[in-house]
């Protein structure tokens, strides 16, 4: 989000010193070799890398305290159930939530989103509504409200990108109107790494009585939230993104929207009382967890969140910023590179096409010389249709990342070009 400048007579206080080698200890997986080089992975806006503390937690579980969650009265599940809920309090801690019952545990960010939609969206969307969107969404932001308009006869509204890649305010603004019942916007675009000004956004939802979702795949690993500071309505971030196993995501919600919101499926763990002449709907978040939970993946989630807020966010912020700026200018001196999303204060992603070779090509020379990057569309095809290309390769950056990788980049992009000459 942009950030005032600092006013006369403010002293600038130097970022504290980061050490990116320690951090990489932690990984065990950084230390193999790909095609007989190191690895360097830099595909991290897809999927992070685990450090010992979650793999080690996942491995508690299964090892030493299985069992199923909630109702058991031996000791095992117990104790399952005990790790299983301290985990809402620790990403209560991390979202700045007000409560630990508004943290709802899915599959990840898409899920989310579709239980929203399937939610509040079916309970509040009609015929003739609309749902605003951007058009710099991943298309699980995207799918699930075409999906829900398509059964309610409402239509969707996308926001318009700059050629910088900013959202359009204006545009936005533009497009609230009196049969807006929803927003879906995303904190950190996955294409450009724009990061959209969400309170400001929120005001203006909330000035025409619109609540808003927001898309935080792209924003937890990298930036500090406080859902009551943005003054939105829905969060969602999948684990997977910040160190964390994959089948496991959160779904904050306002705990009276939650309250209100029908179920989103029936079965176990989600009821307070079963009868053939009816049911009553457990309070959330039980309300919308139904079945047996990916238990050891929500512990893992929790030794993710312990990662995650023990590191110096203040520090890993300045190191991927430095490691981005470094990408940038490296980038810009490659010919014939054209790079989309130049927005002041994204973050760690950078997305670009060279002239005349596919981006796939790109990701399978760079492969060869050991680095890992996304080639594609990267699941944002409108996004690419806005910016006029098929696809783009994605260097993407997280907390072990080093200046020495960036260098690799731009060695491997001068192998790419000889390759093609």
């Amino acid at each position: 989000m942009r950030r005032a400048e600092p006013s006369a007579g403010m002293v600038r206080s130097m970022p504290p010193p980061f050490d990116a080698a320690a951090v990489r200890r932690e990984f065990p997986i950084l230390t193999r070799t790909v095609h007989g080089r190191p690895l360097v992975y830099l595909d991290n806006a897809a999927t992070t890398q685990k450090p010992r503390s979650v793999i080690a937690a996942v491995d508690d579980v299964y090892g030493r305290s299985y069992a199923n969650v909630h109702r058991g009265i031996h000791l095992l599940s117990q104790e399952a159930t005990q790790a299983y809920e301290a985990v809402r309090l620790k990403v209560q801690r991390l979202l700045g939530a007000g409560s630990d019952r508004e943290v709802v545990f899915v599959r990840g960010t898409t899920e989310a989103v579709n239980l929203v939609a399937q939610t509040y969206g079916r309970a509040h969307v009609g015929p003739g509504d609309e749902v605003v969107l951007t058009e710099m969404e991943h298309h699980s932001n995207i799918v699930p409200w075409q999906l829900l308009c398509a059964a309610k006869g409402a239509s969707i509204r996308p926001a318009r990108v700059t050629e910088t890649g900013e959202l359009d305010l204006d545009h936005f603004a533009g497009l609230l109107g009196p049969r807006t019942r929803l927003v879906a916007v995303t904190h950190v675009s996955n294409v450009l790494g724009t990061v959209n000004p969400i309170r400001a956004l929120v005001d203006l939802a909330h000035a025409s009585g619109v609540p808003v979702l927001v898309d935080g795949a792209q924003a937890v690993a990298h930036l500090p939230v406080d859902v009551q500071a943005l003054g939105c309505d829905f969060y969602a971030f999948s684990a997977h993104k910040i160190y964390g196993p994959t089948g496991v995501g959160v779904l904050w919600g306002r705990g009276e929207l939650l309250d209100e919101m029908p179920p989103y499926q029936g079965g176990g763990d989600m009821i307070e009382r079963v009868s053939f002449a009816g049911t009553t709907y457990a309070r959330a978040p039980a309300r919308f967890e139904a079945g047996t939970p990916d238990i050891a993946g929500v512990i893992g989630l929790g030794a993710a969140v312990d990662f995650l807020l023990g590191l110096d966010r203040e520090a890993v912020g300045a190191h991927e910023t430095a490691l981005l700026t470094q990408a940038t200018a490296a980038l810009a001196a490659v010919p014939g590179l054209r790079l989309l999303g130049t927005a002041p204060g994204k973050i760690g992603v950078v997305s670009f096409v060279l002239e005349g070779i596919h981006a796939h090509d790109v990701g399978t020379i760079l492969d060869h010389e050991g680095i890992a990057i996304r080639a594609g569309h990267h699941c944002a095809q409108p996004l690419m249709e806005r910016f006029g290309v098929p696809a783009t390769a994605r260097a993407s950056f997280a907390a072990y990342n080093t200046p020495a990788e960036v260098d690799a980049l731009a060695r491997g992009l001068e192998r790419v070009r000889e390759v093609f000459a």
